[in-house]
């Protein structure tokens, strides 16, 4: 499988697996923290919750933050309200880039 280049560009180097080697199919999705400026590669299914993208992706990115009820999931600039539902009723594809992000962003001074 080639992967999109959207998920190799200034990612860290191992992905996040959160699907068995055997899952068909196999999606790969990006996933940028806005606070750290950061992103990480997570391979998934796409009847992966979105919660469990957000949650690995935290672990990964903004390991000190304990209350990740405080942050939102993004997909094309629209907040997913519902992190129960997969990746693919959100809206999401093999190759989607999500944003993770703080509720409640501080103004710029």
């Amino acid at each position: 499988m080639t992967e999109r280049f959207v998920n190799n560009i200034r990612t860290r180097a191992t992905a996040i697996r959160l699907v068995g080697s055997n899952a068909s199919p196999e999606w790969t999705v990006r996933v940028q923290g806005a606070e750290v400026l950061d992103a990480v590669k997570l391979i998934v299914s796409p009847d992966t919750p979105v919660r469990d993208v957000k949650q690995a992706a935290m672990a990964e990115l903004l390991p000190d933050v304990d209350a990740i009820e405080l942050y939102v999931v993004k997909l094309r600039g629209i907040e997913i309200h519902d992190e129960s539902e997969s990746l693919k009723d959100a809206g999401a594809a093999d190759g989607s880039i999500l944003l993770v992000m703080s509720r409640k962003r501080r103004p710029v001074q």
